[in-house]
């Protein structure tokens, strides 16, 4: 049973890495400065994001906020 989910997870990864692959083998005009810009930013507001949420979580379980609430 283990050695099946490996094998199709296995399959996934390849076929991942051929669509990847195939996508980025596109014959056509490059992507305008613009576009690597948009990218750019894009990528870095998702990653500013990611680290804000994170800090969220982190100081929310530090302070007690993620704990059942406590009836008197």
């Amino acid at each position: 049973m283990r050695t099946l989910l490996i094998i199709v997870l296995l399959g996934m990864l390849i076929a991942a890495g051929y669509f990847a692959y195939s996508a980025i083998a596109v014959e056509g005009e490059p992507i305008p400065t613009e576009g690597y810009v948009a990218l750019g930013l894009g990528a870095g507001f998702s990653i500013l994001v990611g680290v804000g949420l994170m800090v969220l979580l982190f100081f929310s379980s530090r302070r007690g906020y993620d704990e059942p609430p406590h009836f008197r």
